[in-house]
């Protein structure tokens, strides 16, 4: 164990490909920690999350597996429901901490939790109730004193601190530790703020504004205490930020009017800041010569002005769908379209939520002294899922060949080898409403629409799909779906090869 990293894994909220300036030289945001971690490491330029939304992203982080190969199908999961991640299911933490690793994850989890409810009170958390817009009453009739199952302590991490889901949008709003919240939540907060954040029970003296520093503090404590531990550690910390509701209400008041982006643009700062405190503290702990750092996004983002955009008519439909990148008419946030001229996603098309390159192609930095070569790009195809099996080979673990499913060492590209063949053969896309996308080469293949696959679920009734040349196509501008059949059908035989691969399939 003497010689095994330190890893940190940090993944921000929505963070988009042109947010960042080492990925986009136009961007409104100044990013001086990640860029200066991509000087001094590897910078790709193809990676991917397992989706195009938050939960199944973080599931696919987790485990090295698809999340469509869960009960989860599509969307997220909300507030109270239960944990997506089966106690006995491999995990990166359990891999970690089974070769001697301390395990702490910070900050957002979102991949469920189990709650009990007070006396006299019945509900049935599996049910599938409205949970984004649950009633006051059925809120209330949580015993929040009770201890918490299926979390992360429960998976493989020693340690926990963070929130249910995201801090600032997402009830119950209060802080947990390990498997309890540390001031239970006792007051319903009716009030949404710009249509996000949604009412629901909150802890006393909550502020909005306050998570992020917060679990700023709690990683660079955790660093602190690792110090003098001959033990490797591993920390999994997930910001909230930049995910709406982006306006100044939750950006602290040290970060603001820090970037030419608006509040939105603030809360990326607000994680490049993150991300300084961290190397701060390595640097201070004389533990950054041997510690692994990756920062990431769970998926692309939202667009790079608040999200308005004027109304469209109903004649800019395709296939059920809107073909504006994002809905949000201006009349409700009150403010014009292009405000700032922030390119959120560099020059992809679309943004979270779509199958496009927009939703789900996202930075990935990672700096290793003495193992990467200082700024380097490395231009292969990689999935988030890749993690587990990454550090899996770091510590010279043996997985068996089928678990996890979807998880491939790229420890290779980490070290700068000339590699003969990709690491990674193929990969899936996967939107927010559930459309499904395969990349092989220079080939993407999206199944079953011609629009964006967030805002109508499949399948859609006689809709062909679309294909694109990444290569020369990176925008996904020139639909080659009827030109290639031959690529059409090897894609969609793929897709389904992929499909059957499932060990353990979990229930629908």
């Amino acid at each position: 164990m003497a010689n095994s990293p330190n890893i940190i894994f940090i993944m921000a909220d929505d963070m988009g490909y042109g947010d960042v300036g080492c990925y986009n030289p136009d961007t409104k945001i100044p990013t001086p920690n990640m860029d200066r971690l991509a000087a001094q490491g590897v910078r790709f330029t193809d990676a991917h999350s397992p989706s195009a939304v938050c939960t199944p992203s973080r599931y696919g982080v987790l485990t090295g597996r698809y999340c469509w190969r869960s009960r989860l199908k599509r969307s997220v999961l909300f507030g109270y429901e239960p944990p997506l991640i089966e106690k006995e299911r491999l995990t990166v933490a359990k891999v970690l901490k089974n070769v001697g690793y301390h395990t702490a994850a910070v900050g957002k989890w979102h991949v469920g939790l189990g709650y009990s409810t007070k006396p006299q009170k019945k509900m049935d958390f599996s049910a599938p109730l409205p949970w984004p817009e649950a009633t006051r009453e059925e809120e209330e009739s949580i015993d929040f004193n009770q201890p918490l199952s299926g979390g992360p302590t429960a998976l493989g991490f020693d340690y926990f601190f963070g929130t249910s889901g995201c801090a600032t949008a997402q009830p119950p709003y209060g802080f947990i530790e390990n498997d309890r919240f540390i001031e239970p939540p006792s007051v319903y907060r009716a009030d949404r703020l710009w249509g996000s954040r949604r009412p629901g029970m909150t802890s006393k003296g909550w502020e909005d504004s306050e998570p992020d520093p917060i679990f700023a503090r709690k990683a660079v404590g955790y660093i602190e205490e690792r110090a003098t531990d001959e033990k490797p550690f591993f920390l999994y910390l997930c910001p909230s930020s930049p995910h709406d509701p982006c306006v100044d209400e939750v950006v602290p008041e040290f970060a603001r009017n820090k970037s030419k982006a608006g509040p939105r643009g603030d809360m990326v700062w607000l994680v490049d800041w993150m991300v300084g405190e961290v190397m701060n503290a390595l640097d201070k702990t004389g533990k950054a010569d041997n510690t692994l750092i990756l920062v990431t996004s769970d998926n692309g983002a939202l667009p790079g002005d608040l999200m308005p955009q004027p109304r469209v008519s109903d004649t800019a439909m395709v296939d059920g769908e809107l073909e504006a990148p994002w809905i949000m008419e201006t009349d409700r946030v009150n403010l014009p379209f292009n405000l700032y001229g922030h390119k959120s996603c560099g020059n992809l098309r679309g943004y979270k939520g779509h199958i496009w390159e927009g939703g789900h192609r996202e930075p990935l930095i990672a700096r290793w002294p003495g193992k990467t070569k200082p700024n380097t790009v490395c231009d292969e195809l990689v999935g988030l899922t890749d993690l587990l099996a990454t550090c899996a080979a770091i510590n010279n673990t043996p997985l068996t060949k089928d678990i996890p499913e979807d998880s491939v060492s790229i420890l290779p590209l980490l070290l700068g080898e000339e590699v003969t063949e990709p690491v990674r053969s193929d990969l899936i896309h996967h939107s927010g409403a559930g459309f499904f996308s395969v990349r092989k080469g220079p080939w993407k293949c999206i199944f079953n629409t011609k629009g964006h696959g967030w805002f109508t679920s499949p399948p859609i009734s006689n809709s062909v799909g679309q294909l694109y040349n990444i290569e020369d196509d990176p925008t996904e501008q020139h639909d080659m779906w009827d030109e290639r059949s031959d690529i059409v059908t090897s894609l969609a035989q793929l897709l389904k090869l992929r499909q059957s691969q499932s060990v353990h399939q979990d229930s629908p």
